[in-house]
């Protein structure tokens, strides 16, 4: 049944133990019989060998546990910056948020980016902070960041009981209730006579927080009257369903502290589907509008993950969103226009699958081997359904040159990174025309080496890397007046064609103009004139860079009744065409990208100096929509941007965003050029 189903996402920043706490509630709840250590690569959730050989979180992962009749699926995030399309597939999904801290380190910036996904999925949240079995670990510095960070509603709930400078217990401010663990068992305790002015302080900001979910518990709590723990636990429900509370949680997922209290405050407040019953789908016109989500409508499913694996196929992750899916059903995908056959479901713990005959309203599964299929495709038992809002992630932005080890593996490594990108909402990959690279853009340097080793041991296929090239084109400044004559004689027909051309700047590729008298150059052998032109182009004579915005003007020439051919006249222009090009002043010309970095205030300094250090022109500094955010907008290179993911991550620790789009080409300065040239040179030198 839905009302005993709790959807939650735990997330944060990397390192903080969600994958831990996730194995700690899979332990506890007996859905395994071995506390599974990262350390030791044999986790429940981190289950692949990337997560297994890196030692931390790559992609979202499920498991369901079942604590006092209610059903829990866990969705483990990666909290590793590269890795947020993972984190925003299980956001998607989930219906409240656990926000994984250190005790030691606190709110560092993946808690940010946590909280800003729940907040903008329209999520409640908790707050669950760890390792409180370590020394170092301080609550009261921890939470008084957080609510520094996130406000008033962060609220304190489970806190830890000192004694000297030792984490004796734990205290659930609600019915001020010890809990001392021996072997991870809760045993019997009193809370220790030093520690009730702290107790009795948290216990007040408490009171203070719940009694704004009502005027009765309000007028109770001016008046000191008792409060019971049924209406703290009632006024929780309601505070943290509306947002207005954000409850704090202590323990130690390592040492299994306070992994069933949490589990209990899951089970007695946090929404289920028929609580948080609302959704978003895209109508026809792009715009989003809200919809509720019934256990009674037709069945309907949304598809928030995908896995391409070699062995199995195609898996597709899918939350229920109305109805009930039973297996064999012929659901169809309406923006694809396509019905697909669920013949086989699975419900889904790590990577063990278990095949049922159905999934229920607001339950999570998977299926596999389905034809067409992608994360964020809706399917739905009504042919005229709406498809649910998809999950959005910011666009990539670290490009990386593939090229194979081994000759012809050019269609594995396309094929093989097209499978990759399926599962993978913030990959992208091109074979890009104007430098003939295969480029694969990836959100980091750590998500990009997962990506390539992933290549490696799923499709057999290893590649090199290297620094994407710039399309840099050539064009000419000037005039000239050049004459190009082909003259060969070897016996028989010989070869014969002369013209005279005219060079001029242009705006896009060759405009080409005759103005010849007399029938010099007859319009038979024009074509080959064109023809020879475009081809010289391809190569520019500084340094080998495709010509761009040329005009050409056939004014005179002359040729052979018999020794002249459309290939005599096609060799004359690319003669006439070097040397034109040489004496019209050629240039370099560089791409121009439009750049948006979008970063908190305090930074803004920062980003303008690099910006003008990589030749870019600031164009001016907005608001961004988030607050305490800036957006400062640039005008830069190219060529100046290859780092600027490192750069900026390392800048902002991670909170800075940005964005590059082309605009135009313009004129690389000579000092610049005089390098390119040289850098080109070198690389013909080398290939020969």
């Amino acid at each position: 049944m839905a009302k005993s189903i709790r959807n939650v996402c735990l997330c944060g920043h990397s390192g903080h133990g969600k994958t831990t706490l996730a194995e700690a509630m899979l332990y506890l709840t007996k859905a395994i019989s071995r506390f599974g250590k990262i350390t030791e690569g044999n986790t429940t959730l981190d289950y692949d060998k990337e997560e297994i050989k890196r030692g931390f979180s790559i992609s979202a992962a499920i498991a369901p546990i079942d604590w006092k009749n209610t059903k829990i699926n866990i969705i483990d995030t990666p909290g590793y910056l590269d890795f947020y399309g993972e984190a925003a597939e299980g956001i998607r999904v989930a219906d409240s948020a656990v926000i994984v801290v250190d005790g030691r380190s606190g709110a560092d910036v993946g808690t940010e980016l946590a909280w800003e996904r729940a907040v903008e999925r329209g999520i409640p949240k908790a707050f669950f902070i760890n390792r409180f079995d370590d020394g170092e670990a301080k609550f009261e510095r921890v939470f008084d960041d957080l609510r520094e960070k996130f406000g008033p509603t962060v609220c304190p709930v489970v806190i830890p009981m000192i004694e000297g400078e030792k984490v004796i217990g734990f205290l659930d401010l609600i019915d001020m209730r010890e809990y001392v663990y021996k072997d991870g068992k809760h045993v019997e305790a009193e809370i220790p006579a030093s520690f009730m002015d702290t107790a009795n302080k948290y216990r007040s900001e408490l009171l203070e927080s719940i009694a704004v979910t009502s005027e009765e518990l309000m007028e109770k709590v001016l008046m000191e009257e008792e409060v019971t723990r049924e209406e703290a636990v009632e006024a929780i429900h309601i505070g943290f369903n509306s947002g207005d509370i954000v409850p704090v949680i202590c323990g130690s997922a390592t040492n299994m502290w306070c992994v069933d209290v949490l589990l209990d405050h899951i089970s007695d407040y946090f929404p289920s589907p028929e609580v948080a019953n609302k959704d978003k789908v895209v109508e026809e016109n792009g715009e989003t509008k809200p919809v509720t989500l019934s256990a009674d409508a037709p069945v309907s499913i949304f598809i928030f993950k995908t896995i391409a694996d070699p062995f199995v196929g195609k898996m597709s992750f899918f939350r229920v969103m109305t109805g009930t899916l039973k297996k064999d059903t012929a659901l169809k995908n309406g923006e694809k226009g396509t019905s697909e056959k669920f013949g086989h479901i699975y419900t889904v713990c790590g990577k063990d699958m278990k095949e049922v005959d159905e999934i229920g309203f607001g339950d999570l599964g998977v299926t596999t081997k389905l034809a067409n299929v992608n994360t964020n495709d809706t399917f739905s038992a009504d042919a005229n359904a709406l498809p649910y809002a998809k999950i959005s992630a910011d666009a990539p932005n670290m490009r990386i040159a593939l090229s194979p080890k081994a000759r012809g593996d050019e269609e594995k490594i396309s094929q093989g990174i097209q499978k990759l990108c399926e599962e993978d909402l913030t990959l992208r990959f091109e074979n890009n025309p104007d430098t003939k690279q295969f480029v694969l853009t990836a959100s980091g340097d750590i998500h990009a080496d997962v990506t390539l080793s992933k290549l490696k041991t799923r499709y057999g296929v290893s590649v090199d890397t290297s620094a994407p090239k710039i399309a840099y084109k050539e064009a000419i400044r000037g005039r000239s007046d050049v004459q190009g004559k082909h003259k060969k004689q070897s016996g028989g027909h010989g070869q014969y064609g002369d013209v005279k051309i005219r060079f001029a700047p242009g705006e896009n590729g060759l405009e080409f103009t005759e103005s010849c008298v007399g029938g010099s150059v007859p319009k038979n052998f024009h074509p080959a004139v064109i023809k020879g032109l475009e081809e010289a182009m391809q190569e520019g004579v500084l340094a080998g860079f495709p010509m761009v915005g040329l005009k050409a003007d056939l004014y005179d020439g002359s040729y052979h009744e018999v020794d002249s051919s459309e290939m005599s006249f096609k060799l004359a222009a690319r003669l006439a065409y070097k040397e034109g090009m040489v004496k019209a002043g050629p240039i370099i010309l560089e791409p121009i990208g439009d750049m948006k970095v979008t970063v908190p205030g305090d930074y803004i300094g920062d980003v303008m100096g690099t910006i003008t250090k990589k030749r870019g022109r600031v164009m001016g500094i907005n608001d961004a929509a988030k607050k305490g955010y800036q957006t400062v907008e640039a005008e830069i290179p190219f060529s100046e941007v290859a780092d600027y993911p490192t750069v900026l991550r390392a800048m902002t620790s991670g909170r800075g965003k940005y964005t590059i789009e082309f605009v135009r080409y313009e004129e690389v300065p000579a000092a610049n050029a005089d390098k390119i040239i040289k850098e080109a040179q070198a690389a013909k030198e080398a290939e020969q």
